[in-house]
């Protein structure tokens, strides 16, 4: 006999239970409570991180939309008044003058970036040598940040000391200094500038990538049956290539907040609120009028014009796919 062997042991393992104790058993194992899967744990951190620094602050700034919250009064944010906000807004010549700047704004960078990006992605998939430099070069304005952008041209508009002044003034074209940054249609003007310069890149990098990825055979099909450069690209090349402007157009558009450091610096929206966004107004009516409730509630107003941008181009998007898919 083994040592350590008790007897009756092996015996009693295989004595068989009785149905209602093997019954109780089913019932506890039923009423056991699940346990959380592996993947939802490991996610269950940065859900509640998530929920803390996206959702509630997201969910607090809707609610004070609708009342009279005010910094310097904190009591007013327990006040419910409804959609009085909105409808003053609404009626805000301030605030509709800077919707429609902030829409104009937009759709003018939008295009010339569009435009100035597909040049210089063509540029670059037509050179023999040097691509990866180039490649690099055009991305550079992306390394900056905003701030420093803003920065940048405030100092290049400058009315005394600016390199663009200089320029002029040294080549002859003017004999006096352009208020680049007074005059309020040429600030407008130099916000553009700034704008299309900092994010054409975008445009590039994303219609460079489908010149890449864009097969061969049918522009050299095009060719052999006659068609000149430009119905090439009309009838060929551009309408694969749209899907990758659409994409570089819906990123853009979500983009529209990026405007507020660059406007704040070069201008903080003067002269006399020429170059005033929805975003500056929000900050000026948030901290320095302290009236959150209003200033949140524009900022939803705004948030409504990025959606419907971005809803637009991806309509646009699925449409140039569907033709893409039809033709090739």
């Amino acid at each position: 006999m083994p040592a350590g062997f008790v007897p009756g042991l092996v015996l009693m393992q295989f004595i068989p239970r009785s149905p209602g104790h093997a019954a109780e058993e089913c019932r506890q194992v039923q009423t056991m409570p699940k346990r959380i899967s592996p993947p939802v744990l490991l996610l269950l951190p940065a859900i509640i991180v998530l929920a803390a620094v996206v959702l509630f602050p997201l969910l607090l700034s809707f609610y004070s939309s609708f009342t009279p919250f005010r910094l310097t009064r904190p009591a007013t944010l327990f006040t419910f008044i409804g959609l009085r906000n909105y409808m003053r807004i609404l009626t805000d010549p301030v605030f509709l003058a800077a919707f429609v700047r902030t829409v104009v704004l937009l759709t003018i960078a939008l295009n010339l970036e569009m435009l100035l990006g597909l040049g210089l992605a063509l540029l670059v998939n037509k050179a023999t040598h040097g691509k990866r430099i180039l490649r690099t070069l055009m991305m550079f304005p992306m390394m900056f940040s905003p701030v420093l952008v803003g920065f940048q041209f405030k100092f290049m508009f400058n009315d005394n000391v600016g390199i663009i002044n200089n320029a002029l003034q040294s080549l002859g074209i003017t004999n006096d200094a352009i208020p680049w940054l007074i005059d309020g249609n040429l600030a407008l003007l130099s916000i553009v500038i700034a704008e299309v310069w900092s994010s054409t890149s975008v445009f590039a990098i994303l219609i460079l990538a489908g010149l890449l990825a864009m097969p061969q055979e049918p522009v050299e099909a095009a060719k052999v049956d006659g068609c000149t450069s430009w119905q090439t690209f009309r009838y060929v090349t551009w309408p694969f290539l749209m899907p990758f402007a659409f994409i570089a157009m819906t990123i853009r558009s979500l983009d529209v907040a990026r405007a507020y450091d660059i406007v704040k610096i070069m201008t903080d929206g003067g002269p006399a609120r020429r170059t005033e966004l929805i975003w500056t107004l929000v900050g000026r009516t948030a901290y320095a009028d302290a009236q959150m409730g209003l200033a949140n509630a524009m900022a939803y107003v705004s948030i409504i014009l990025s959606i419907a941008f971005t809803v637009y181009f991806f309509r646009k998007l699925a449409l140039a796919r569907t033709q893409i898919g039809a033709e090739w």
